[in-house]
């Protein structure tokens, strides 16, 4: 059995050149990585061993949570990004979790470390000017009102292109005006849909029952050859209809469902009705997803909160 001792001098033994040559003969052979995953991989413990010869540190078994954190505040201050950070932190726990089945090392000291999150950045989104302008195509063959419906749907509805292309005949309720979508995580949610959106469909559906091929098919939107549309051809035809459009910008289906969700939350401010039209499990992804300008936030103050009416009346 190892004592404590002699486990000691198993891990100074290993130096971070030595290191490295079994790291990377394990990413070569037993993981049988890519040569960019392996060129990643390198690069990050790059960034280590510059740290350690800076100080003067020649064994692995030296490094403790204290120089993970430190060097990675020298990196982040190095302008590294918060995303690149995670990613060399995921890149050095790996390397010490190898020695630590190789018993060269006792702990893995990015242990509990955690870098600094990354900005999401928001989506471009549209106002309501540029949506009419998008939806202002009148002409009347396949592709022109298909395409129309399917814009319509998607704003008027904030539906993912995955649900969008999945969608059928049945999932629409005439009657109540809504549709059942299958989201994320394959779960179900009904949502309404707009006057607009009726009356693109009800001019779309002709078209879509001549071009049929198969009676068996139930998709919505179908192309010329009777098949259910895919996702990148509505990704196409969407780009297309932007530049036809005379649009500043290119489009892109989740554009549309932003605005969607920023224009209703704008009008509303009714966060957990968005998020539960979004479909998303955690309100928290909706606020990241959504935007409210500042003088929308202080009208909704000045209005809901029984001693905020900053204005003195008279």
């Amino acid at each position: 059995m190892t004592t404590s001792s002699n486990t000691k001098t198993t891990l100074r033994s290993l130096s971070f050149a030595d290191a490295i040559d079994i790291f990377d003969a394990y990413l070569r052979t037993e993981k049988q990585a890519s040569p960019k995953t392996i060129e990643n991989y390198q690069r990050d413990i790059e960034k280590l061993v510059r740290y350690a010869d800076q100080h003067n540190i020649t064994y692995i078994s030296d490094i403790d949570a204290f120089h993970i954190r430190q060097c990675m505040s020298q990196l982040h201050k190095d302008t590294l990004s918060p995303r690149s950070l995670q990613r060399w932190l995921s890149g050095i726990r790996t390397f010490y979790n190898l020695f630590i089945k190789k018993r060269y090392a006792e702990t893995n000291p990015c242990e509990g470390i955690k870098a600094p999150k990354a900005n999401k950045p928001l989506p471009k989104t549209l106002d309501t000017d540029q949506v009419s302008q998008l939806l202002s195509n009148t002409k009347d063959t396949f592709n022109d009102c298909r395409d129309n419906a399917m814009l319509e749907v998607m704003y008027s509805s904030g539906l993912r292109l995955s649900e969008l292309t999945s969608l059928n005949l049945y999932d629409i309720d005439w009657t109540d005006k809504t549709l059942i979508v299958t989201g994320k995580g394959n779960k179900t949610r009904q949502l309404p849909i707009g006057r607009f959106a009726l009356k693109a469909l009800k001019k779309w559906l002709p078209w879509r029952e001549k071009y049929l091929k198969d009676t068996a098919e139930t998709a919505v939107f179908i192309s010329t050859r009777g098949k259910r549309l895919g996702q990148r051809t509505v990704q196409q035809r969407l780009k297309a209809l932007s530049i036809s459009q005379s649009m500043d910008q290119s489009v892109n289906p989740h554009m549309l469902r932003h605005s969607f969700a920023s224009h209703l939350l704008e009008s509303s401010g009714d966060l957990r009705a968005v998020q539960e039209l979004l479909g998303h499990a955690n309100i928290s992804t909706t606020q990241i997803y959504t935007h409210l300008d500042f003088q929308h936030l202080a009208k909704v103050y000045d209005k809901a909160h029984p001693r905020a009416q900053r204005k003195d009346k008279k």
